[in-house]
């Protein structure tokens, strides 16, 4: 099993300082102190957690619990959410990244535009190839030249190698990756997709389109279907995560930005409504601040 999936993430409360402030901080100090859940300061709470990016159902439910009970105090209400936020984690799913040894290994990866999509896959390129993988990156976002030249870059500075072709059919170029690595044997395919905007019915055809050019070439290897998320976006987020599921199953996200973000709520309100875990988080700029997600290790850093 690889070692980074693994790793603690130091920096990762620093990363979630800002989060933790507005999430936990705002709401606990305005709570904590009070002698009982009044209806001002239950009001009070769900304005600060719906504020904190966490969703209006998700903020509701979270108070509606902690109406006409006597179990839990104002005083115990960090312990509360903490509980809470970490059982919402856990139904998600499980958050390691899945890959079977010995076997080829593809990971569709979606995202709009401006999310750090094509760095998330240039810094994954090189976390596999650390771990001695044979890595291949298909282009698939062929109409966007920047796209295809900045992935260009990546791959080089990954050590993986890349199928480009400037202008073809998107699933062309996923169907000749997948035929060059089952000739080569090779150990992970990064599927780049096109990333404009995730209200356009024809390009959300175009991703179905790569999907089902991989269920029919190379079914039993795909690992994931993996919506990149900037943890700036908040709300809109888990929008672009509901169309990207009607499109393509998706079957995790990957979190960018979340260091200096004070919307990382966003990734409690993707796994509490859409059962999607958390896999990877970006916490800086270096190839090394890709991590593995660890809901226990994302909680005690938000409520530390």
């Amino acid at each position: 099993m690889f070692k980074f999936f693994s790793e603690k993430f130091n920096n990762l409360k620093q990363a979630v300082s800002n989060t933790a402030q507005a999430l936990v901080g705002n709401v606990v100090s305005s709570v904590e102190h009070e002698e009982e859940f009044s209806e001002f300061v239950l009001e009070d709470m769900e304005d600060l957690l719906i504020s904190a990016d966490l969703g209006v159902n998700y903020a509701a439910e979270l108070v509606d619990n902690l109406r006409d009970q006597t179990k839990i105090k104002p005083s115990e209400v960090k312990n509360y959410l903490k509980n809470e936020f970490l059982k919402t984690l856990s139904d998600a799913g499980d958050t390691k990244l899945k890959y079977i040894d010995n076997s080829l290994n593809i990971y569709f990866i979606a995202g709009v535009n401006g999310v750090g999509k094509t760095t998330l896959i240039g810094k994954l390129a090189y976390k596999f190839k650390q771990e001695g993988k044979k890595v291949l990156i298909a282009a698939g976002d062929t109409f966007r030249a920047a796209a295809e030249e900045q992935l260009d870059i990546w791959s080089k500075r990954a050590g993986a190698d890349i199928v480009r072709r400037d202008k073809a059919d998107p699933a062309s170029v996923v169907y000749e990756a997948i035929e060059k690595a089952q000739r080569e044997n090779y150990d992970v395919i990064l599927v780049d997709t096109a990333g404009r905007l995730q209200n356009k019915f024809n390009l959300m055809e175009e991703l179905a389109k790569i999907k089902t050019v991989i269920d029919k070439k190379a079914p039993e290897n795909l690992r994931e279907c993996m919506l990149v998320l900037d943890a700036n976006t908040g709300q809109n987020g888990l929008q672009q995560a509901k169309v990207f599921t009607e499109a393509v199953n998706l079957t995790s996200v990957a979190l960018t930005k979340l260091d200096g973000s004070a919307k990382g709520a966003i990734v409690l309100a993707v796994a509490k409504e859409l059962k999607l875990p958390v896999k990877l988080i970006g916490i800086g700029e270096k190839m090394e601040d890709l991590k593995s997600f660890d809901a226990n290790e994302f909680i005690e850093a938000l409520f530390e």
